[in-house]
């Protein structure tokens, strides 16, 4: 029910709100990553699923997956589905920011090609789901976002995530 300008939201004393993350895939089953911009104040540069975000007041959380992916990589998605309903996560600090969200994560199939926001998204590219997997995994230096990673646990135990997965 509250908001608050970015880095009065995340930092040492970051209340529980509310977010969202989401996997795009393409029809090859490809996985996009976005690298975060560098101007971002919130884990600039690193590397992380296609695209996440925050509600605004009042705004369903399926219209904001949908806003904020045509506001940061300019393109359009396409089966849109809720894959982890409660998933909920606290961030280690990271220069100094906490993340503390409700986060359900979402996965869409990409309707258009990225064309990203520069002052959003510093580059993307396109991985087959394992690649993606052996190198969030592998990753001990925030390559990749924390988030990121500890979704991964909770995606690849989800039935809901591996049905989507089998379609490929």
């Amino acid at each position: 029910g509250e908001t608050a300008p970015k880095l009065e939201a995340h930092n040492a004393h970051t209340k529980l709100h509310s977010a969202f993350s989401c996997y795009i895939f393409n029809d090859k089953g490809e996985l996009l990553v976005t690298q975060r911009a560098s101007i971002k104040k919130v884990w600039p540069n690193v590397w992380t699923n296609s695209v996440c975000g925050h509600p605004k007041p009042d705004e369903a959380r399926e219209d904001a997956v949908i806003r904020r992916t045509s506001y940061e990589l300019g393109m359009e998605i396409a089966d849109l589905q809720l894959i982890l309903p409660t998933y909920t996560y606290k961030t280690p600090p990271y220069n100094g920011i906490i993340e503390y969200e409700f986060c359900p994560v979402y996965v869409a199939m990409a309707s258009t090609k990225p064309n990203p926001n520069k002052e959003e998204v510093g580059d993307y590219k396109w991985l087959r789901w394992d690649e993606f997997v052996a190198q969030a995994k592998n990753d001990s230096s925030d390559v990749w976002s924390w988030w990121c990673k500890d979704q991964l646990k909770q995606l690849e135990q989800s039935e809901l995530f591996q049905s989507f997965l089998g379609r490929f």
